[in-house]
């Protein structure tokens, strides 16, 4: 890979151990490689990204990647979130865009990296973007572990939630289309702009939501929302795994037709 320049981003991919539910699972295998190494590679194949890199706190993520080649820093252990893990290790290069690509987001494209990264590029001024897709599922829109977002007519997001907003206030339009967009965790940042954000004080809507992209909101970050088609079952824990294990089967068997991921 080549340096990163104006048109171009480093990822980062901070890869914490002890995580609470699923400790180890960065490096837990999936088709015969660890976890973090599918986000690893779908990063170094976006055509916007220079460089990619594993951030991680713990010697075992180190001895996992060598066999693969893939470029490891060690970070500190003590962050509160992987943003600042990223913010962390950024501050070692001069790249303008910062992309936190998770650990734990195995069926993310290399399109859809590229998707956030295209924004900024074409705004100079703008902080950060991100991504979406449209939810189908009411069931989907309703789980609270779910992220949704809503957006202004301009792509930018205006909120965040774990419930399912917006509210259909009129139940006859029911079998209408849906308007439920669900977030994904895939940042692009400006660089600035993430060393900003990770030196921010917590805000009242993060700690009520739990969801640390309010602060960037409430602190008036502007955040374009970029639609993606592409499969999302984040990992957080075990039974998450093996739905990503059954839905690359059905997807890779001889014959067989693409299908949405269940959630």
């Amino acid at each position: 890979m080549h340096s990163a320049g104006d048109d171009t981003a480093l990822a980062i991919i901070p890869a914490r151990f002890a995580s609470t539910r699923f400790p180890g699972k960065v490096i837990a295998p999936l088709e015969g490689k660890p976890l973090v190494l599918h986000a690893y590679e779908h990063a170094c194949a976006a055509s916007r990204v220079a460089k990619a890199l594993i951030a991680t706190d713990d010697e075992r993520v180190v001895q996992a990647m060598r066999p693969y080649g893939a470029e490891v820093v060690m970070s500190r252990t003590d962050h509160a979130s992987g943003t600042d893990r990223v913010a962390e290790v950024a501050r070692r290069f001069d790249a303008p865009i910062i992309v936190n690509v998770q650990a734990d987001e195995p069926l993310l494209t290399p399109t859809a990296v590229d998707a956030a990264i295209r924004p900024l590029l074409e705004d100079p001024a703008l902080p950060m973007a991100t991504l979406c897709r449209r939810i189908v599922d009411p069931a989907i829109a309703g789980d609270p572990n779910v992220v949704k977002v809503v957006c202004n007519l301009r792509r930018r997001a205006l909120y965040f939630s774990r419930q399912p907003i917006p509210n259909r206030r009129d139940t006859a339009e029911d079998r209408g289309p849906q308007f439920w967009l669900q977030h994904i965790g895939l940042y692009a940042f400006r660089r600035d702009s993430l060393l900003e954000f990770t030196t921010l004080p917590q805000t009242p809507l993060e700690r009520l939501e739990k969801l640390e992209q309010l602060r960037a909101l409430e602190h008036g970050f502007h955040i374009e929302v970029v639609e993606v088609d592409c499969p999302c079952i984040g990992v957080d824990t075990p039974e998450d795994l093996e739905r990503v294990r059954a839905f690359l089967e059905r997807t890779t068997a001889p014959g067989a037709l693409p299908r949405a991921p269940a959630h």
